[in-house]
């Protein structure tokens, strides 16, 4: 018998709580729910989830400290943000803390549920990994999440590894945005909403890894075709 996929939503509006709630349940997961900070955050530690749908915007604790709790606690736990919030640098703080994904409100609930398929089938499924990536005066050890660049210590989220691995396995060549969709995140090669997603992940990399982020050298962009790492190996 195949495991009934668990799922703790986080989100104090109870028109968007319950609905998400019904709507998951009729596509066969078990759902949990809870309406405040600290009841998310409680149950989050304590439960066994194979997803936390969670909102930023809550009563007691945001959601941007439940995640970095979170993932204090597991690395491997898979979450998706819901925002009302659209700059790019609120985006990058929920990835940064390690979320997987985001989804702004207002949204679609077919919208939801792909981005929700994708991110259990690659946080069950994962992606091969070398061992490390050599660039120029960066050195990054995706099995740690770690990293070098010269004398500083550098750090990365499961998705930044997920996403540098892709491309050291293919840096003979330039990988499209919508590649990486499909590849690193899991969504369907027909997607019919926008995301800024991996735009979003591709800032937050050159940030850590180029010592000009806006003149990079080591995750450039080709024009009209993506994007491509240049590793030393």
């Amino acid at each position: 018998m195949t495991k009934q996929l668990q799922i703790l939503v986080v989100e104090d509006e109870e028109a968007i709580r319950t609905g998400l709630a019904d709507v998951l349940v009729y596509h066969g997961y078990g759902v949990e729910s809870a309406a405040t900070g600290p009841e998310g955050l409680r149950k989050a530690l304590t439960g066994q989830f194979d997803l936390i749908v969670l909102d930023i915007m809550l009563p007691g604790i945001d959601g941007y400290e439940i995640c970095d709790r979170m993932r204090a606690q597991d690395p491997e736990q898979a979450i998706i943000m819901l925002t009302a919030k659209t700059s790019d640098e609120e985006i990058i703080h929920g990835l940064k803390l390690g979320a997987d994904d985001y989804v702004n409100k207002p949204f679609s609930v077919q919208q939801l549920l792909l981005r929700i398929e994708a991110v259990l089938r690659r946080s069950q499924a994962g992606i091969e990994q070398a061992r490390n990536i050599r660039l120029r005066d960066v050195e990054i050890d995706t099995a740690n999440l770690s990293g070098r660049k010269g004398s500083e210590s550098l750090s990365f989220t499961r998705r930044e590894i997920a996403v540098l691995s892709y491309l050291a396995q293919h840096s003979d060549r330039p990988v499209s945005r919508e590649e990486l969709l499909t590849k690193v995140w899991g969504y369907p090669g027909n997607l019919e909403f926008e995301t800024r997603t991996v735009d979003i992940h591709i800032a937050k990399l050159r940030r850590k890894i180029e010592g000009l982020p806006k003149e990079p050298v080591n995750l450039v962009t080709v024009r009209g075709a993506g994007y491509r790492l240049v590793t030393l190996d």
